[in-house]
């Protein structure tokens, strides 16, 4: 589904990614993690399309074909989805008016017309339901006065909505508390599929007990310096990052 290959990448002259290379099949969860500083967060926007990155060399290919000339809003729809460290305040748009603007436009992208109101609504509300998401919440606006919680389980509801192939899930677990933690984690396992595919950004073992990872790969200085099954996880865990670093240098 996903795969880079030699990806190097910079933002302001400065190159933070430094040949990263991965490779993410349909029906799989992998776990990216990595101190402050390492290039996880920009190698989430780099694979979404985010202009304020340059892209020096290497691929970025979504189910064969190659992304490089594709801008944001274009890898959105083809099934690129991303939850933002710190989802923006949209004052004035409901949370239900938002999410029925980005699925129509998905499905006028594919040439579809727009998904009729009943079928809109019994989705919605569906969806709520798996995310134990109140329906007064639906009618707030967007992100504005929520709590870290609230975004969060905001974006999870809105992956829930768009079905995209690859979610990534840029720290999901930040601000949360254990309940709502399990919640949105809940919902992420709910929504794996054979046809889809989780990558999961954090610090922390903690939300890897939850949306249990085929995958675990260290990203450390803009490389992925060691991957492994989730027991990597409970060994950084245990040793912290220092470990990688002495292994490194």
């Amino acid at each position: 589904m996903l795969t880079v290959k030699d990806l190097h990448a910079s933002v302001e002259g400065k190159e933070i990614l430094k040949g990263i290379n991965l490779q993410v099949n349909p029906g799989e969860v992998h776990a990216i993690m990595g101190p402050n500083g390492s290039g996880k967060s920009t190698l989430a926007s780099v694979i979404a399309g985010n202009e304020d990155y340059e892209v020096s060399s290497g691929e970025i290919t979504l189910n064969g074909e190659e992304l490089s000339e594709t801008d944001a809003e274009e890898r959105a729809h083809k099934g690129i989805f991303l939850s933002f460290q710190y989802p923006i305040e949209i004052p004035g748009v409901t949370v239900t008016n938002f999410i029925k603007t980005a699925i129509n436009a998905n499905r006028k992208a594919q040439g579809l017309e727009d998904m009729p109101a009943k079928d809109m609504l019994k989705n919605i509300r569906e969806k709520a339901a798996l995310l134990e998401i109140d329906s007064k919440f639906l009618s707030r606006s967007l992100n504005e006065g929520f709590s870290g919680g609230e975004k969060k389980r905001n974006e999870i509801f809105q992956m829930a909505m768009l079905e995209p192939k690859l979610a990534i899930l840029d720290e999901t677990d930040s601000g949360l508390d254990i309940d709502a933690l399990k919640i949105v984690a809940h919902g992420v396992n709910k929504l794996k599929s054979k046809d889809n595919a989780v990558v999961v950004i954090t610090h922390y073992q903690r939300l890897l007990d939850y949306i249990v990872p085929d995958f675990v790969h260290v990203l450390y200085n803009g490389k992925i310096v060691k991957s492994g099954t989730k027991e990597l996880a409970h060994e950084l865990e245990a040793k912290g990052y220092d470990w990688i670093k002495q292994l490194v240098d």
